[in-house]
């Protein structure tokens, strides 16, 4: 005989007793892990039940007001006890997986699939096999503490930054600040940049943005002109009237970017990879596993509790989709967070308008050529658009190309008066595109991610061609045999 609190009154029923007990959530097993749980429910103020095959245990448990009964979780008749048609959950938490699958098995005949099934599992095998019978969540408790864990610690790290930059802003009031974007900037550079100068503005320190190079592309010119960002150029202002120096979008004064090299920086925002060289700044975040700098930057403005207007918003959800290909690259689930917290501020005609720019015909003369001078070898795809006046139509290029049947990594090229530019993609899984271009055409030259990559070489030697056409030959060879041999192939199809 069984003795059963139900709404605190006690209740003797024997096994032939027909009276039901209607709980709301009903927990299998009452290790640690479902009295843990039990007790959040409780404080929830959810009615429930607890089945366990102690008997001491159920009696600590009615002891504590818990409506508690003995039973093998894994018993087909378990449930004739129980009215589940008042079942809002089944938590089937017994530290035995083979229990576990009894009883889940036992749930599946005899409960609605409307109530909402929980299992516990010890590793993945178990995980998979139980998602398999009708779990509707499968949970492994190391891993939801290992999550959670983590989790605290990610918001940790954030408010810990958070108050660092917010210590240096207030320690740098009154002090002008130059914001330094990578040369010909993109989305991600650029509205980074302007939410570090909303950033700067809250603390009443001055900013600008800096940049050196081309806005090029259409979509990036489209960008600056309809949400009327305020840049300049390096040549125009120098940096001989800021106090302070910030890097966004990139981290090595000189590296793709117009300060000069080894200069003093002051902050470095960036999610690109970490580069070999030293990086030193009083304030310093580099995140490569985020696909973009505009979701670091985004996060900060949560953080410190800055408004965010619609131009920002607009600025910033264009970034992060601009440098994830709309969450298809390098995305991580902060990318997600920031873009859906974002989104509702932002303004979408804008937006529409962005996405429709129309093409410039030096960007349609580069993606013609970039389609006939194509070299193909097995799925690598090369080719040589020639001189180049705008360098924003390679990546463009390339992307267009990486559709083609067959091609899983494209990589286009063309020269500039001084300079041969290279932008490649790849979907290909084995290829990581970033080491390869570093490579093959050197540390300081190439470099990027898995799936998208760029590089610059200086003409050196091959300036002292005796003509153009010779130049573009003795470059389309170099770069050819340089690249596919960084891959392990060794030359083109013919």
């Amino acid at each position: 005989m069984e003795v059963v609190f139900i709404n605190n009154v006690a209740k003797e029923i024997s096994a032939t007793d027909k009276t039901k007990i209607k709980p709301t959530y009903l927990i299998l097993g009452s290790g640690s892990f479902g009295f843990a749980l039990a007790k959040e429910l409780r404080e929830l103020e959810k009615d429930l039940i607890i089945v366990d095959k102690d008997s001491q245990k159920v009696e600590t448990l009615r002891d504590e007001a818990y409506e508690a009964i003995v039973g093998d979780v894994s018993d087909p008749t378990l449930l004739d006890r129980i009215n589940t048609k008042n079942l809002a959950g089944i938590l089937i938490l017994s530290s035995d997986p083979q229990a576990n699958k009894a009883a889940l098995e036992n749930v599946r005949k005899k409960v609605s699939r409307d109530v909402y099934c929980v299992a516990r599992a010890p590793d993945v095998i178990n995980m998979q096999e139980m998602e398999t019978m009708g779990a509707d969540l499968v949970i492994m408790p190391p891993r939801m503490v290992a999550k959670s864990l983590s989790r605290s610690l990610e918001r940790a790290e954030a408010m810990r930054r958070g108050n660092k930059l917010t210590q240096w802003f207030e320690a740098n009031k009154g002090r002008k600040l130059a914001i330094v974007v990578h040369d010909n900037p993109d989305p991600d550079a650029i509205s980074s940049a302007l939410a570090l100068k909303t950033i700067a503005a809250s603390f009443n320190v001055l900013a600008d943005i800096i940049y050196q190079g081309e806005i090029g592309h259409q979509e990036n010119k489209a960008f600056v002109n309809l949400l009327d960002i305020d840049l300049y150029r390096a040549e125009d202002v120098g940096f001989t009237g800021y106090e302070n120096l910030a890097l966004v979008d990139c981290s090595v004064p000189g590296a793709n970017n117009s300060l000069p090299l080894e200069t003093r920086v002051n902050i470095i925002i960036d999610h690109h990879p970490i580069p070999d060289a030293e990086i030193d700044a009083e304030f310093i975040d580099i995140r490569p596993n985020v696909g973009a700098s505009s979701t670091i930057v985004t996060k900060y403005l949560q953080e410190l509790n800055v408004d965010i207007d619609s131009k920002l918003a607009t600025a910033l959800l264009y970034g992060i989709r601009t440098d994830t290909m709309d969450f298809k690259r390098n995305t991580d689930s902060a990318d997600l967070s920031a873009a859906s917290y974002l989104y509702p501020l932002s303004d979408h005609d804008i937006l529409d308008q962005l996405e429709r720019p129309s093409m410039s015909i030096e960007t349609l003369d580069v993606l013609g050529e970039a389609i006939n001078n194509r070299q193909v070898t097995g799925s690598y795809l090369l080719s040589n658009v020639g001189s180049v006046r705008d360098r924003d139509t390679l990546p463009q290029a390339a992307d267009y190309l990486l559709n083609l049947e067959g091609i899983s990594t494209s990589l286009v090229f063309g020269v500039s008066e001084d300079k041969i530019f290279l932008s490649g993609r790849s979907n290909d899984i084995r290829v990581n595109l970033g080491d390869v271009m570093k490579r093959a055409f050197g540390e300081d030259a190439g470099g990027g991610h898995a799936n998208a990559a760029a590089a610059q070489i200086e003409l050196g030697l091959f300036s002292s061609a005796k003509d153009r056409q010779t130049l573009l030959r003795l470059v389309n060879e170099a770069v050819v045999k340089r690249f596919l041999g960084a891959v392990g192939v060794e030359e083109a199809d013919e």
